[in-house]
């Protein structure tokens, strides 16, 4: 069984604060690009995005990033 991602975004409260997923099972490459849209594009910029996670196939939180804070999850200093 080979690897597979979800990536979802999480909307500001002002908004309903609503979950949505982007894709599912899909493979890194793919995932990490959308992980990299939500993270930088309008809605991220302007606060309308507030977190962004991106989930292996256990359920596992491998990427996490917060709005005003950046990327949370892997920590920097747990990468060296």
């Amino acid at each position: 069984m080979s690897d597979t991602f979800s990536v979802y975004y999480t909307s500001n409260e002002s908004l309903g604060s609503i979950t949505e997923c982007e894709v599912s099972h899909a493979d890194a490459d793919k995932a990490k690009q959308w992980f990299i849209h939500h993270t930088n594009n309008v809605c991220a910029k302007m606060g309308f995005t507030v977190r962004v996670i991106m989930t292996n196939n256990l359920d596992e939180i491998v990427a996490e990033w917060r709005y005003g804070h950046g990327i949370t999850w892997p920590r920097e200093d747990t990468c060296n």
